[in-house]
């Protein structure tokens, strides 16, 4: 499994930054936002590190499904009823700023403080 020693998500999927986990199997982990946006707000990582959606190949196209399908079933569990977002920020003019693809997935009742 690729691993950054720099990467903050990195560290959070070894264990060596604490993190309120929503979800983890073998391939991703789901925890929650320490600055959200919205009332609910979610950070879905593959635990293998990918730096950006940039770089992402056909050969990771089953990890995003999970990844993307996810979302949904964590915002059910978390109480979200009227809808929520999936977004991906990817290099600086995306506003990527943490270099390990991560989807946000944000709900919960408007108006948020951003997004």
């Amino acid at each position: 499994m690729s691993h950054d020693p720099n990467c903050i998500f990195c560290k959070i999927v070894a264990g060596q930054i604490p993190s309120k986990k929503a979800y983890e199997d073998e391939d991703v982990l789901a925890f929650h936002d320490i600055n959200p946006w919205a009332p609910v707000h979610v950070l879905i990582i593959p635990k293998r590190h990918i730096a950006s959606l940039a770089d992402v190949t056909e050969a990771e196209s089953q990890l995003l499904g999970k990844m993307t399908a996810l979302g949904p079933r964590l915002m059910k569990e978390l109480g979200v009823t009227n809808g929520f977002r999936h977004v991906i920020n990817t290099g600086p003019d995306g506003g990527q700023e943490v270099y390990h693809l991560h989807l946000h997935v944000m709900g919960g009742p408007r108006p948020w403080l951003k997004g």
